[in-house]
């Protein structure tokens, strides 16, 4: 397959998976079982292409996470306050990640723990939205430091690759009285820390060589997932203020089911 539709596939889904709480890691490790690149540059793809995603959060919400030179004072002092919380809520992947990085990779970088965190994820979705616990959080300006903390500490659990770093978060916050959409709301700002520290770390390992053909895909699956990406985020937030999170868990349940079918037929 040519390199630059391969780009594009891979870029297609990174951008629709990202944000939404079915695993986009478990998806370019699926993926790239089938199409992707040889490594290291398939590394370096994965990483470069999780940029991208993170630049479309970064210009959707630009007007809430920059304090504007013409920002009132009470909006900036938002501003601020959500950075600490997010800074607060990112330390616990941070540390985690630096620690275990290279054992998570060894380990659960293969189709079968894939499968199994997003059977685990989907239950716990399912589970969530069956008995839901009343919302005392209704905005993301209501989000206390302790429970921004809290929020980190589960979202950890993202690591397991198929868990879902979106769904890890989603999940603990709604647990710890957000509302669905602060809940929402919040993964994509810890999106912002949370995903270029480890891509930033990922990159530091890997090295930054490449040919001109390798920086010619590397920018068409930047441009595809920054592009699908921003559609997404602005697609999933209307869909959440309106309805919950059961479609999602249903397709966890059926990849995940799919996954481990596919791998006892090819034994």
């Amino acid at each position: 397959m040519n390199d630059f539709l391969k780009a594009i596939i891979l870029g297609i889904v990174e951008g629709i998976t990202e944000f939404l709480p079915v695993s986009s890691t478990g998806h370019l490790i699926l993926m790239n079982q089938w199409i992707g690149f040889t490594e290291p540059f398939e590394k370096m793809f994965d990483i470069v292409i999780q940029l991208g995603a993170i630049l479309a959060v970064v210009v959707y919400f630009h007007k809430r996470i920059f304090p504007w030179k013409n920002m009132q004072q009470e909006e900036k002092k938002k501003c601020y306050s959500l950075w600490q919380k997010t800074f607060i809520a990112v330390l616990p992947a941070m540390a985690v990640g630096f620690v275990f990085h290279k054992t998570i990779k060894t380990y659960l970088f293969h189709p079968f723990p894939v499968a199994i965190a997003l059977l685990v994820g989907a239950f716990f979705l399912i589970a969530l939205e069956l008995k839901p616990k009343k919302a005392r959080i209704e905005t993301v300006e209501d989000l206390g430091y302790q429970t921004a903390f809290w929020i980190g500490i589960i979202q950890c659990l993202a690591m397991i690759p198929g868990t879902s770093r979106s769904a890890a978060t989603i999940i603990g916050a709604m647990l710890l009285g957000t509302s669905r959409l602060v809940a929402t709301e919040f993964s994509f700002f810890l999106a912002i820390p949370t995903m270029m520290a480890a891509s930033g770390y990922s990159l530091l390992k890997t090295g930054v060589y490449m040919s001109q053909h390798e920086f010619l895909v590397l920018a068409t699956g930047f441009s595809v997932a920054f592009l699908i990406a921003y559609l997404v985020i602005a697609a999933f937030l209307k869909f959440i203020s309106k309805n919950n999170f059961i479609p999602f868990a249903l397709y966890r349940l059926i990849l995940g089911i799919l996954i481990l079918a596919l791998m006892g037929t090819s034994q």
